[in-house]
């Protein structure tokens, strides 16, 4: 017999029958169910709805509940509507009728659902949280082992200043670590109670809401019952923060996609992470990350979805607010897959060094042509022009720039010297960037030590990044 049919005579259709049932997918949320359940019972017990032993009874019988959960041998029946029918008609079955059917006293499945997705979320948002810090920690440690390794840096995909791989790589675990931080605070954000607001109105036998709050690990409870069954926001934010949390891991997909190309030949995956073509025999396809590119159209498109959802609903609960599940889990699996394999891709892949610096050019110095300028008092806005000049010289007489000899230069302007030839060293220009968050090699040291920190990794660069650190402030 379903929660609701007392007021109902007439057959539901099964075509509608399977239209709103949702334990399908809601199945995964069995333990937060049970857990909300089990302080709702301990709630009724201190109010005097069932008595002390009778609440012990409900919390031991849903135990054994979850304990069928954890051991695969639930059993799901065609008339379990969703997770919370089935754990109710499973506790009923172990505990008898009589005390398993005054566990929803005062409770609706408005509340009870509420508090469900909230504990979810927040279990999700530590357990992703995780992941994310073991990808920062393989990024991090990777740039600690090939921080010597110099590559082109490049702005509009065009050939801009030298730069080192460690800071390349430095660069997107700062993303990463940005969107840790608004993980827990998203994670914060939703940890306010819904369960004792009923089916809107709130609940009418005097449970302890702050005593629930405290027994869930929730912050208090959410003050507003209207409010409470109805909010959705902690789920569209989650799918939002997922959103933009695959446009960075698509971003570092496609540069890594770039890099390893033949044309580049900066970086080669493992095997483990590339397929090949069933035509060309010699391909080898960065499939790993185009699929992580790919993927973030569906994150994107669950968030969006979800969004005209909420739009047009009015307040409190309403049938739609079940379609907040499946792009939630969808979301949350598709993240889980691509953090992984990008962990995996970034702790397997192997740099080429040799052509890293092949792609090295010396018109990548015309900064640093400037910038030798300004060191002689000379007025960048004008230094700017001045090398923009020696770079078209080099272009009409079809050689590279540090060919032009110094009368070359003095021909643009007479503080020129013989030392203009100190110009032409990548290593040079890579360490005169040498202020806070640059790409020299103290400061990309000194990022280091920041994450590790972050990370709870200690002291794991020499103390020297210690020392640049308060020269870099």
């Amino acid at each position: 017999m379903s929660l609701w049919g007392g007021r109902f005579t007439g057959k539901v259709d099964p075509v509608m029958e399977q239209f709103n049932a949702s334990m399908r997918f809601d199945q995964r949320m069995w333990e937060a169910d049970i857990r909300g359940s089990q302080t709702y019972a301990r709630a009724l017990a201190l109010s005097g709805v069932v008595s002390v032993d009778e609440g012990t009874w409900l919390v031991e019988g849903l135990e054994k509940v979850a304990d069928e959960w954890r051991r695969g041998a639930f059993i799901v029946h065609h008339s379990d509507e969703d997770i919370h029918t089935a754990n109710e008609r499973r506790l009923t079955e172990l505990v008898g009728s009589a005390l398993g059917g005054r566990l929803h006293t005062g409770r609706s499945r408005n509340d009870q659902v509420a508090t469900d997705a909230r504990l979810f979320v927040r279990g999700e948002c530590s357990r992703i949280g995780g992941l994310l810090k073991e990808l920062i920690s393989v990024c991090v440690n990777r740039a600690l082992a090939e921080k010597h390794a110099l590559m082109p840096g490049f702005t509009h995909l065009q050939n801009a200043q030298p730069i080192r791989w460690a800071h390349f790589l430095l660069g997107h675990a700062f993303a990463w670590q940005h969107h840790a931080d608004k993980l827990q605070q998203l994670q914060a954000n939703l940890n306010r109670l819904p369960l004792g607001s009923g089916a809107l109105a709130g609940n009418p036998f005097n449970v302890d809401r702050t005593f629930m709050a405290k027994d869930l690990a929730f912050d208090k409870p959410i003050p507003n019952s209207l409010y409470a069954v109805g909010d959705r926001d902690f789920i569209a934010d989650f799918l939002s923060w997922a959103a933009l949390a695959m446009v960075h891991f698509s971003r570092i997909s496609e540069d890594l996609i770039i890099y390893s190309s033949q044309q580049f030949a900066f970086v080669r995956l493992a095997d483990a992470y590339s397929t090949g073509s069933s035509l060309m025999p010699q391909k080898k396809n960065p499939d790993s990350l185009e699929l992580i590119r790919g993927k973030a159209g569906r994150v994107f498109g669950n968030h969006a979805a979800f969004m005209m959802t909420m739009k047009g609903l009015p307040s409190t609960y309403n049938k739609d607010l079940q379609e907040d599940k499946e792009p939630l889990f969808d979301s949350i699996d598709t993240l889980d897959g691509c953090i992984k394999i990008l962990t995996g891709v970034l702790s397997t892949l192997e740099i080429n060094e040799t052509n890293m610096k092949k792609g090295l050019s010396f018109d990548m110095l015309a900064t640093d042509i400037a910038e030798y300028l300004v060191r002689k008092k000379v007025p960048f806005r004008e230094t700017h022009h001045i090398a923009g000049q020696a770079i078209k010289l080099a272009e009409d007489r079809k050689i590279s720039v540090n060919k032009l000899t110094v009368n070359d230069f003095k021909s643009l302007h007479s503080a020129f010297d013989e030392d203009i030839a100190n110009i032409w060293d990548f290593e040079r220009s890579v360490e005169t960037r040498n202020a806070y968050g640059g790409t020299s090699l103290s400061s990309v040291l000194v990022q280091i030590q920041e994450l590790k920190q972050w990370l709870g990794e200690g002291n794991g660069v020499d103390s020297v990044a210690a020392n640049n650190k308060r020269k870099l402030e």
